[in-house]
């Protein structure tokens, strides 16, 4: 059975329901009693970290995208 949560309660402790929900367990989150949303637990990975440089061999990066950017792009980019 899913647990369900207010907005509220779920505003105010959702880290704690979070820490317990476990592998196909789902919090389903009500609006006035009503269902709106659902969270679903995610599948836990088998721990093994990701080695570095999987793309070594598929692409390399130009120098070019070490170079500053033009003074029009950069200040798009900062919102001016």
């Amino acid at each position: 059975m899913p647990i369900q949560l207010n907005i509220h309660e779920a505003k105010t402790h959702l880290s704690k329901y979070l820490a317990d929900l476990h592998e196909g367990e789902t919090i389903v989150l009500c609006r006035r009693n009503a269902p709106i949303a659902e969270i679903r637990s995610l599948a836990v990975r088998d721990g093994e970290a990701r080695p570095i440089g999987l793309g070594k061999e598929v692409f390399s990066v130009p120098d070019a995208f070490f170079e500053s950017l033009p003074d029009q792009t950069r200040m798009a980019f900062e919102g001016r």
